[in-house]
C-alpha cells in the first residue's frame, strides 16, 4: 500500500463537487437558489455549449467586495453561522459548498456589486484558483461558467446528450418559477427562450405562462392554516376530470423548496383515492410553510430530502387541505382569471399574457369565498399512516371530522373559481344515444353520462348515511360459490350488513340473500354477488370502499336506457348537489364542456 499524503486544495474540491454537482442542472439549481437567497426579483440563465456553459444573472443584493474571494472558499457562507442554525433553515443555500465546488470544475467569471458601492467586483477562477478586480456593472451578480467538467473527462462521459441535460434544467426553473411568482425569470437555450415569467407574483397567471389557460382553468385554489402549530398550505390542485399520465406534475415544496416527499405524496394520493382513474394523477402545486424546527433540510447534499418532526400530523394536514378543495357543489370550467392573450408589436410576435378579473362574471355569478382554515391539528394518526405504507381511510374521515368541528373559518380577499349551484339555466335539449344528456349552458354545450353522474350521486348519498334502507326478501336463489369465496363473505359479514346486505351461508358452497339495498331490490341477487366478489376479492384492505363502489354502480341507471324529460332533470339536479362531482367512484370524469366559442369558430362564426 502507498504511503498516506495530504490531497490538494483542487482534489478535495473536486471530491466534493462529485456530491453537490451532479450534472449541468446541479449548477443552475445552485446559482439560482443564490439569487432567489438574494432577494432577487429578475432572474435570467443563458445555456449553451451542450450544457457546459451556463450564464445566471440576477437584480439580488450583490457580494461585499471585501467577501468575495471568501466565498469561493469551502464552508463559508452568510446564511448560518452556528451548530443550531441548522435547526432555523430559512434560505434555499446553507452549506457553503456549491461556488466552491463549481470552481473546481469549471471556468468561472462572477461580476456583482451591491448599492453600497458606485464600483462592481469582477472575480475569475479557474483550478479553484481567484483573483480580484474592480469593473463597472448594475447592481446584483453574475455568474458565467464556462466548460463545465472540463478537468474530469470521465464525468463528460457519463452525461446525457445536451437535449436531456437541458431538460433537467428547464424542469427546474419551471418548479423554482411555480413557487417564486413575484420573481421574473426566463431561461434561454442557445439564445431561444424555453422559459418565461412575468414575476406579476399571481401564481395562477404563472403556471399559465409555464403550461396553459386549459391548466390554469381547471384548478382550484387551496389555502388552510393552522395557527396552533404554524403550519399554512396553499397553491393550486386540479379538478379530477383533468389529470395526467403520470406524476411529473407534482409540485411539492416545503418552504418554498422543492422536495421529494413521501409523506407529501402519499397525501395527495389518498386524497385523490376513487376520484381518477387507474394511473391517471392529478396536476399539482403546493407549498407547505412549517416552522423550520420542525423540518430537517439537512439530510442529502441536494437538499430534496426532508424530515418532518411529526410526519402524521403533516400527512393529515395536507390530506384535509386537498380534500376541503376538492369538496364543494359543482364548479365551473371558466375561473375568475380571464387570460387575456395580446400580439405583441414586436418581430416575434410574442404572446403577452395579463390577468383581469371579468367584470361580467363576478356580476352575474356566485363566488366561491375560498376559506383559510384553522385547524387544531396534533392527533397521532400513526394508525393510517405507518413508513408510509397504506392508510386507512374511514379513520382519516373520522379525524377529519373531528377537527372540523372547531374550525375557524376566515374569508380571503382573493377567489378565483366560481361555484353552480342548481342552476336555472339548465336548458336540458335531450339525449344523446340513450347514454348522454345534453344541456344548454351560458358558457356552452354540456354532455354529462347520465350513468356516471348518478353513480357519483348515490355513492355519496349512500357513504354519508347513517342507515341504508334495505329489501327483505322472502325468496332467494341459491347462488354457488368457491370455498374461498365463502370464506371471504364470512369474513366480511359485518361490512356488508353495514351496506344493506346480509347473506346467509346453506352449504360449503351455496349462498342465499336475506337482504339488499332497496335500491338494488330490483336487481338479480346472483348478479350482485357476482359484482361484490369481483370487485372485493382483489381488494382486501379496502373492501367496505369497494362494496360501496359497486353498490353505487349496479344502482344508478343503466347506459343505453331511455329516460323522459322529468327523469334526466332529476338526475341533473342530484348530480349537481355531489360534493365531488367531477368523476365516478371509479375515477371516470362525468361530464365534458364544449364551449360555445369553440362551436362558434368551427362554423366560422367568431367574425
Amino acid at each position: 500500500m502507498k504511503r498516506i499524503v495530504q490531497l490538494s486544495k483542487n482534489v478535495i474540491n473536486q471530491i466534493a463537487a462529485g456530491e453537490v454537482i451532479e450534472r449541468p442542472y446541479s449548477v443552475v439549481k445552485e446559482l439560482v437558489e443564490n439569487s432567489i437567497d438574494a432577494g432577487s426579483t429578475k432572474i435570467s440563465i443563458d445555456i449553451s455549449n451542450e450544457c457546459r456553459n451556463i450564464r445566471v444573472a440576477d437584480n439580488g443584493s450583490g457580494i461585499h467586495p471585501d467577501d468575495v474571494i471568501l466565498a469561493f472558499s469551502k464552508h463559508a457562507t452568510s446564511k448560518i453561522s452556528t451548530g443550531e442554525d441548522l435547526y432555523n433553515i430559512n434560505t434555499m443555500g446553507f452549506r457553503g459548498e456549491a461556488l466552491a465546488s463549481i470552481i473546481s470544475i469549471s471556468k468561472l467569471t462572477c461580476v456583482t456589486r451591491t448599492k453600497d458601492f458606485e464600483y462592481g467586483t469582477k472575480v475569475e477562477c479557474e483550478n479553484s484558483e481567484v483573483k480580484q478586480s474592480k469593473t463597472g456593472c448594475a447592481i446584483g451578480t453574475i455568474m458565467e461558467i464556462r466548460e463545465l467538467f472540463y478537468n474530469l473527462p470521465a464525468r463528460l462521459k457519463f452525461l446525457k446528450s445536451s437535449k436531456t441535460e437541458f431538460s433537467y434544467i428547464q424542469e427546474f426553473i419551471q418548479s423554482i418559477s411555480l413557487v417564486h411568482p413575484d420573481i421574473s425569470f426566463e431561461l434561454k437555450n442557445n439564445g431561444k427562450t424555453a422559459v418565461k415569467t412575468t414575476g406579476q407574483k399571481e401564481q395562477l397567471l404563472t403556471i399559465n405562462e409555464i403550461f396553459s389557460d386549459e391548466t390554469a382553468k381547471n384548478l382550484r385554489p387551496v389555502l388552510m392554516t393552522d395557527k396552533l402549530s404554524n403550519l399554512k398550505i396553499q397553491g393550486f390542485v386540479s379538478t379530477p376530470d383533468y389529470t395526467r399520465a403520470s406524476k411529473k406534475d407534482y409540485y411539492m415544496y416545503v418552504n418554498s423548496r422543492i422536495v421529494k416527499c413521501p409523506v407529501f405524496q402519499k397525501a395527495i394520493d389518498t386524497a385523490y383515492k376513487n376520484l381518477t382513474g387507474n394511473f391517471r394523477y392529478p396536476f399539482i402545486v403546493l407549498n407547505i410553510e412549517i416552522p423550520p424546527c420542525d423540518v430537517d433540510v439537512n439530510v442529502h447534499p441536494t437538499k430534496k430530502e426532508v424530515r418532518y418532526k411529526n410526519p402524521n400530523q403533516i400527512f393529515n394536514f395536507i390530506y384535509t387541505a386537498i380534500d376541503s378543495a376538492l369538496t364543494s357543489n359543482r364548479i365551473e370550467k371558466e375561473s375568475e382569471l380571464d387570460i387575456i392573450k395580446t400580439e405583441s408589436s414586436d418581430s416575434h410576435n410574442n404572446t403577452l399574457f395579463e390577468s383581469k378579473v371579468s367584470e361580467k362574471s363576478v356580476a352575474s355569478d356566485s363566488i366561491i369565498q375560498h376559506d383559510e382554515i384553522t385547524v387544531p391539528y396534533g392527533e397521532n394518526i400513526s394508525a393510517i399512516f405507518s413508513d408510509v405504507h397504506k392508510p386507512n381511510l374511514s379513520v382519516i374521515e373520522n379525524t377529519k371530522s373531528e377537527h372540523f368541528k372547531n374550525t375557524e373559518i376566515k374569508p380571503v380577499q382573493k377567489s378565483f373559481i366560481q361555484q353552480a349551484e342548481v342552476k336555472e339555466e339548465d336548458i336540458i335539449i335531450g339525449q344523446y344515444k340513450k347514454t348522454y344528456i345534453l344541456i344548454e349552458r351560458e358558457e356552452g354545450l354540456e354532455i354529462v353520462d347520465q350513468h356516471i353522474a348518478e353513480e357519483r350521486y348515490i355513492y355519496e348519498q349512500l357513504k354519508n348515511a347513517k342507515n341504508i334502507d334495505c329489501q327483505l326478501l322472502f325468496i332467494s336463489d341459491v347462488i354457488e360459490v368457491s370455498a374461498s369465496d365463502i370464506d371471504l363473505l364470512e369474513r366480511n359479514k359485518y361490512k356488508l350488513e353495514r351496506f344493506g346486505y346480509e347473506i346467509e351461508t346453506v352449504s360449503n358452497h351455496e349462498v342465499i340473500f336475506r337482504k339488499v339495498p332497496q335500491l338494488l331490490s330490483k336487481i338479480s341477487p346472483k348478479e350482485i354477488l357476482s359484482d361484490i366478489l369481483e370487485h372485493i376479492s382483489g381488494d382486501i384492505d379496502n373492501i367496505e370502499e369497494q362494496i360501496l363502489i359497486t353498490t353505487s354502480c349496479k344502482a344508478a341507471v343503466k347506459a343505453n336506457t331511455y329516460l323522459n324529460h322529468f327523469q334526466m332533470q332529476e338526475i341533473i339536479r342530484n348530480w349537481r348537489t355531489c360534493e365531488k362531482p367531477f368523476t365516478c367512484p371509479h375515477g371516470r370524469p362525468i361530464s365534458k364542456i364544449i364551449e360555445h366559442k369553440d362551436i362558434a369558430k368551427f362554423f366560422q362564426r367568431n367574425k
